[in-house]
């Protein structure tokens, strides 16, 4: 998380805001990304979807299986998806987003659901833990642009957690069969021969 606030802090220098996001697979450090929004002119180009889009070319794979996504800001809906097919299994971010946030406002990251209905697609929620140095990720933003920061924080669209927030919705020492056998099916099916 530390490495992630720092990038957010070099943001600037490229006119974005400071959105960062980077992966890390059992301790080691897979990639990181800044949003590309306005450097590239493309709305998907957030932080945690260029990541993502990294992690997979750097691992030759689509699943990012033991992966955990660190990210300065909740992950908004679409990025939540993006982490939830892609199968990563803990997500990490400083401040919450009760109005974008795949967590806090539309449930997507530990929607249950998903898994049970098309587990060869997704992966059970991952565990979700918020609030790591949102102080530090304030901070950045308030510095980057004050009045934008202001306006941000009287319309509640990035906020504080109100301690370290721990949401552990699956556990993946407790994947049953069923879930095995999806991610089999998911890595033979349509990994190889439906996405090929």
């Amino acid at each position: 998380m530390r490495r992630c606030v720092a990038l957010a802090r070099s943001a600037g220098k490229n006119g974005e805001y400071p959105f960062a996001a980077v992966i890390a697979r059992r301790g080691e450090f897979i990639c990181e990304s800044l949003n590309m929004v306005r450097v590239e002119g493309d709305v998907t180009r957030h932080a945690e979807m260029v990541a993502i889009a990294s992690a997979q070319k750097k691992l030759r794979a689509t699943s990012l299986d033991d992966c955990a996504l660190y990210s300065t800001i909740e992950p908004c809906a679409m990025c939540s998806y993006a982490i939830r097919e892609t199968r990563i299994g803990r997500v990490v971010f400083s401040l919450r987003s009760p109005v974008m946030g795949g967590h806090s406002r539309w449930k997507v990251l530990t929607d249950g659901n998903l898994s049970s209905v098309l587990p060869e697609v997704f992966a059970p929620p991952p565990i979700v833990l918020s609030g790591y140095l949102q102080h530090d990720v304030e901070a950045i933003f308030q510095k980057r642009n004050p009045l934008s920061w202001r306006f941000m924080k009287a319309r509640k669209i990035f906020v504080e957690s109100p301690d370290v927030e721990h949401t552990i919705v699956s556990n993946k020492s407790q994947v049953g069969r069923r879930s095995r056998l999806a991610n089999l099916v998911r890595a033979v099916v349509l990994d190889r021969l439906w996405r090929s």
